[in-house]
């Protein structure tokens, strides 16, 4: 037994020094690097406190309404009788499945100066600047708060609504005296990382913001225009702060407000509550489908908005410029990072699950405070830690930094999951002669089979999809195919970004699709087996 502790200690031991290598050093390398400023008085320049300024307004007024919206999308998908509630909230997070700036593609699209909308209408809104950020902002940013909402009213105890109803008590103060309560722990945590989440990005505010410039636009322009990474981790360090605070607040408020024996909710028969539901999810839905629909429109015409017959030109421009290497390079880290994250997130949450010590519990704190570090500043921390070295510039790197920005949420998924299984079965195994392994592999494994396809989808989605660490990371020959969307809108081929953003979608339904038809027929099978 003792050897066999010396063992795991090793392999923990071995873990947390992947982890101090790919998280922990980085990080403090760019925080070093803010030595080599000659003084700070960069930020009490105009250009820093507008920037600032307009990140915090922006990200204020856009997480206020995400929140409200993505509630009541929750709300409306729970609370009422509305038919295909799965399709409807998979159509509810596709903007999830596209980069952050391909939303701002969208709105250009059909608000821009030529867009569908304005020449179809003969409107003139102008949809760049603040408010233009906002949309795109509430766009991007409510599918996340959606979902968390969702998970939340899904399990709430039904008992005190009909004890209220008993009561006589109205509708009203059931929503102030019974939900709003019930959610008051949770809503802290999703306004914070909804905030962050907004805060943190420059996909969007890049591509419609104009001259509306916010602090990770600022950044990006410091260390990719002008390459000075001394500015570049000074901002870096600020765009840390509210994500740290939403790490914290996470992490030490207890937002569980769910119990074992919770009755689950009954759904009763209101018309006029049906017909607002279905009024305000066709809204919602016609407005994101409106998006996917103009880069279907724009990716197959001519000449926007000039010429609108078909063609499959802009498919043979895209290519043409190496779109076909560099979807392939997208392809490639995303497969990766899937599976050396279900591999070793598996690895890590076994270890700090079912087998605890404070060595454990050292590995599941820097896991979970990966989730404090915004994919923009990991990028620059990842310039400055890794530049010089064999990997830089090669595809393992950008492996890495996805990994790194993305394996907080999947590493917590197994951790629960495996917090759930018998935790008597690898003694039992070891009173029968069973090794571990085996245990693992025959036992514990095929129980955890659902969770590791959610996992792999996860990672293999968010990589595709990503633009923030990778764009500071990516060579010519490297290159993610995301990243083509703002070159070829900064050279005013706004019908190339359509295909790009268009691809990406279609391959993200797909691998999603597919996913989740494996997961649910290798679940269907573990039952037979079961039974």
């Amino acid at each position: 037994m003792k050897a066999k502790n010396w063992k795991i200690d090793i392999s923990k031991i071995l873990i947390i020094i992947v982890l101090f290598f790919l998280i922990i050093m980085p990080v403090l390398r760019m925080l070093m690097y803010i030595g080599k400023l000659d003084n700070f008085d960069f930020l009490y320049s105009k250009q820093f406190s507008t920037s600032l300024g307009n990140s915090l307004l922006v990200s204020a007024v856009a997480c206020l309404i995400a929140v409200c919206l993505a509630f009541c999308e929750a709300w409306v998908v729970l609370r009422s009788n509305v038919k295909f509630k799965g399709l409807i909230s998979t159509l509810l997070i596709t903007p999830m499945l596209i980069p952050s700036i391909s939303n701002s593609t969208g709105l250009i699209i059909l608000l821009g100066k030529n867009g569908i909308i304005n020449n179809l209408f003969n409107l003139d809104i102008h949809i760049y600047g603040f408010w233009g950020v906002v949309i795109g902002s509430v766009l991007y940013a409510t599918p996340v708060a959606y979902l968390l909402f969702y998970n939340i009213l899904k399990y709430e105890n039904y008992a005190p609504y009909e004890a209220a109803k008993i009561l006589g008590i109205p509708k009203i103060h059931q929503l102030r005296s019974i939900t709003l309560p019930y959610l008051k722990k949770s809503l802290i945590s999703i306004i914070f990382a909804t905030f962050t989440i907004i805060f943190t990005d420059y996909g969007i505010p890049l591509a419609i913001g104009g001259k509306f410039v916010t602090l990770p636009v600022l950044m990006y322009q410091e260390v990719i225009g002008q390459l000075n990474f001394a500015k570049g981790s000074l901002i870096g360090v600020v765009l840390l702060i509210p994500a740290v605070i939403a790490f914290v607040i996470d992490r030490f408020v207890d937002g569980s407000s769910n119990t074992f024996n919770a009755k689950k909710y009954i759904i009763k028969k209101n018309r006029k509550r049906d017909i607002f539901a279905k009024v305000f999810l066709g809204i919602i839905l016609c407005s994101i489908l409106m998006i996917h629909v103009s880069f279907v429109v724009l990716a197959f015409a001519k000449n926007y908005p000039v010429d609108m017959s078909f063609t499959l030109a802009n498919f043979e421009k895209t290519f043409s410029v190496g779109g076909i290497k560099y979807f392939m390079n997208s392809v490639k880290v995303a497969v990766s990072v899937a599976l050396f994250g279900i591999v070793f997130n598996f690895i890590t949450a076994y270890f700090t699950s079912r087998l605890s010590s404070k060595l454990s519990s050292f590995i599941h704190a820097i896991l979970i405070a990966s989730l404090a570090v915004p994919g923009i500043v990991l990028g620059i921390a990842y310039v400055l830690f890794f530049k010089g070295s064999i990997i830089y510039g090669s595809m393992i790197i950008l492996v890495m930094a996805n990994y790194v920005h993305f394996s907080a949420s999947p590493y917590l998924m197994m951790y629960n999951t495996l917090g759930k299984v018998n935790e008597n079965l690898e003694n039992v195994g070891a009173t029968l002669g069973i090794s571990r392994i085996r245990m693992i592999k025959d036992v514990i494994l095929p129980q955890v089979s659902g969770t590791l396809f959610e996992m792999a989808s996860y990672l293999f989605i968010n990589s595709m999809i990503t633009i923030s660490a990778v764009s500071f990371l990516s060579t010519v020959n490297t290159k993610q195919f995301s990243l083509l969307i703002n070159q070829f809108e900064s050279l005013m081929l706004i019908e190339c970004s359509a295909v790009i953003s268009l691809m990406l979608l279609l391959v993200n339904v797909l691998v999603k699709g597919i996913v989740s038809f494996v997961r649910n027929k290798v679940l269907s099978e573990e039952m037979v087996k079961v039974n």
